[in-house]
């Protein structure tokens, strides 16, 4: 299967759930978005590791870190490999001496170390194709159109639209809730 590299393109709190955030990871040379709901905890450890901030004491995901580099394991890049029932799997691709090694490893843990590795996202087109938003012009968050083909957003009422994101998080559906949440949020 071919990759798609992604880069991290925003990291912003969750209206729709207390407590939850949610990462944009965009195609490198396209304009499609995917948004992943994450914890508290891993979104304040991608956060420090994006404005470089060194805690007093290392963070797990600074710990797993020193441990890979004073063991001589290099994190290579991070795919983003499946999506089932609406939650992300990701894989860790590894490599000392030669050898590479893959490693389950949850996707926001995953960015995280992507993060402060400075190594590369990847995903495959299905996932895209699955959650993929397509921004119609990229300097504007105004235009989102949802590439996916069950839920035609632009019909409904706000109201309607609501209703259907707190379904989806009853379901915890949380990619489809974050597409009607961006969408109530641009009416807004």
């Amino acid at each position: 299967m071919k990759k798609i590299e992604l880069d991290l393109v925003a990291l912003s709190h969750a209206i729709a759930q207390n407590q939850s955030f949610a990462i944009i990871l965009g195609e490198k040379n396209g304009p499609r978005r995917i948004p992943i709901v994450i914890g508290t905890v891993e979104a304040q450890a991608i956060a420090l590791a994006l404005e470089k901030m060194t805690p007093a004491r290392p963070l797990t995901h600074d710990l797993l870190k020193n441990v890979c580099t004073e063991f001589d394991i290099e994190l290579q890049e991070v795919i983003i490999n499946n999506l089932i029932e609406g939650i992300f799997y990701a894989r860790l691709v590894c490599s000392r001496q030669g050898e590479v090694v893959e490693i389950d490893s949850r996707t926001s843990d995953a960015i995280a170390l992507a993060v402060r590795f400075g190594c590369p996202i990847f995903t495959y087109e299905f996932i895209m194709d699955q959650v993929g938003i397509v921004f119609e012009d990229p300097s504007s968050k105004a235009n989102i159109q949802t590439v996916d083909k069950n839920t035609e957003v632009s019909r409904h009422t706000t109201e309607q639209l609501q209703t259907m994101m707190q379904e989806a998080l009853e379901q915890e559906d949380y990619e489809k809730a974050a597409r009607l949440r961006d969408e109530i949020n641009k009416r807004r």
